[in-house]
């Protein structure tokens, strides 16, 4: 079902970095820019409402006038890109997991119009960019927490599926965690699916009956799980600190704006043309981003962290990316 316009939503807006990527209030753009934006689950969905945020943030600044379709089944995504780009909308903007060939067959057929795509492979002239949510930094700040909080030296994972994309996340937490606590063990499950809030809560529970005290909750659900048992948990993407609170102990955030405002840009000045977008999610663009919640957490814990955040806003620290699959200790 196509929507238009910004829809109140229960979302934290983080402050992004300034950069000179972003473009600001008092600099609109001349011509606003017309975008679309496909969904293939509800805009509430922690990954997805990173991009709608972004581009109502675009748009209420009148840089853009935004529309997008949410909840598009697999079968219908190549049909909704083709009635957009035959519209005149000039970026179309979404995810195209198990969905590559159908949209780049789609791009390739409208060569003046802009496509910017959360994709694991890479992009294609002229006009089909890519990009990703590479937050592996602060997931690793997150995991360093998380390995100074548990009791047990047992932390459960619950995941959505095992691609790149949640696997380098993943990693990078357990190797921060691993950092501070070299005997912590781990406990690790995909759901294989995106959004099943109940199913991640099962999940859960059965970790802290393995022993877990302290959960990463990559997926919606596990939180609850944490918040009924008294265990703490760490987020993704999003902060939910304010859902959880006394739960949360801190969350590795995304921000889009870094990318859609470069894209944007990009479109405005007639240069936009097939690239790689994935480095704006990185710290140093203002793309990720550690929150926490300090009177929760050892103070020693709080002060490493932030050495660590310092190095890698400075480049003297780089996180390992290892995109593959996690499994449980032994």
């Amino acid at each position: 079902m196509k929507r238009t316009g910004s829809i109140s939503r229960r979302l934290m807006i983080a402050a992004v970095a300034a950069s000179g990527l972003a473009l600001s209030a008092g600099a609109a753009l001349a011509q606003s820019i017309k975008v679309a934006a496909i969904y293939t689950l509800p805009v509430e969905q922690q990954w997805i409402s990173r991009i709608h945020q972004a581009l109502n943030t675009a748009k209420d600044r009148g840089d853009i006038e935004y529309v997008f379709s949410e909840n598009v089944a697999n079968t219908d995504y190549e049909r909704v890109m083709r009635e957009y780009a035959e519209s005149g909308v000039q970026l179309i903007v979404g995810e195209v997991f198990g969905l590559e060939r159908a949209a780049r067959k789609v791009a390739k057929d409208y060569p003046e119009t802009a496509f910017l795509m959360g994709s694991s492979f890479g992009p294609v002239g002229p006009n089909f960019s890519v990009f990703d949510n590479w937050i592996h930094e602060p997931s690793y700040l997150s995991g360093m927490v998380a390995g100074g909080a548990t009791k047990t030296n047992i932390i459960g994972m619950v995941g959505g599926y095992a691609i790149p994309e949640v696997n380098r996340l993943m990693n990078a937490f357990m190797e921060g965690a691993r950092e501070v606590n070299p005997d912590v063990r781990f406990l690790v499950n995909f759901l294989d699916s995106w959004y099943d809030p109940p199913k991640a809560k099962e999940s859960a529970f059965a970790m802290m009956d393995a022993g877990a005290d302290v959960m990463f909750a990559e997926r919606f659900g596990v939180s609850d799980a944490a918040v009924e048992r008294g265990m703490k948990a760490v987020g993704n993407v999003v902060d939910t600190s304010g859902d959880y609170p006394s739960t949360i102990l801190a969350s590795a955030l995304w921000h889009m704006e870094p990318t859609i405002d470069k894209a944007i840009a990009n479109v405005a000045a007639g240069t936009f043309q097939a690239a790689d977008y994935g480095q704006y999610s990185f710290m140093g663009f203002g793309g990720g981003s550690l929150v926490m919640d300090e009177s929760l957490i050892p103070a020693e814990t709080v002060t490493k962290v932030k050495e660590y955040q310092s190095e890698i806003m400075e480049g003297l620290f780089r996180v390992n990316v290892n995109d593959e699959r996690p499994v449980s200790d032994k």
